[in-house]
């Protein structure tokens, strides 16, 4: 079924009326008919009705800065698509507590990360990420950090003050520095996984 145009003819009107009311619109696996590159708009056109944005596994690399009209939705899952940079206004979403960025192109994080204070899980492997931002640390309700599969060489000394963190994932490339064994420390991290690389 799914959230696209179907063959017993679910029209572009319906699909808005059903996110409309649910709020999930679900848009997984290349089901971006106009153009596979394209963040559709019709999404953005929903502003606060949407609470769940599922685009995974499409050939997705912008998104856009009105992405931040979006101002109720709680989860951002855009995994395995082709993204490079998010938008610098992302701290406007302030509902969110779920992102999903694993399998992507990523390069950076901009510092408006801090300010998704709600934030819960943030799971962004398998990119390319060189460092993360200090404003991290302003995450206090982060409970699982997933950045495993990446090029960081170090954690930033911020992520110790994310006090509520139960999860984290990371590769052994990262150095066993001051801010990781100040997470270790935190009597509530229930697992560290630390994945092993060849490289």
């Amino acid at each position: 079924m799914g959230c696209c145009l179907s063959k017993n003819g679910d029209s572009k009107a319906s699909r808005i009326g059903r996110w409309k009311s649910t709020g999930i619109v679900a848009l997984r696996d290349s089901k971006l008919k106009a153009n596979l590159y394209a963040f559709p708009d019709e999404v953005l056109d929903l502003d606060t009705s949407v609470r769940t944005l599922d685009l995974t596994h499409n050939r997705l690399v912008d998104i856009p800065m009105e992405i931040s009209k979006l101002i109720n939705m709680q989860r951002l899952i855009l995994a395995d698509n082709l993204i490079e940079r998010l938008p610098m206004n992302l701290g406007k979403l302030q509902s969110l507590k779920v992102m999903t960025l694993d399998g992507n192109q990523v390069t950076t994080l901009p510092d408006e990360l801090g300010m998704l204070v709600r934030l819960e899980r943030l799971s962004i492997s398998g990119n390319l990420l060189t460092c993360l931002p200090e404003t991290i640390g302003s995450l206090r309700n982060l409970l699982l950090l997933n950045v495993s599969n990446n090029k960081l060489k170090c954690l930033p000394e911020s992520v110790g003050s994310c006090f509520s963190l139960e999860e984290l994932q990371a590769n052994a490339s990262i150095a066993w520095s001051r801010t990781l064994r100040r997470c270790l420390r935190f009597k509530h991290v229930k697992f560290l996984e630390i994945a092993i690389r060849s490289n």
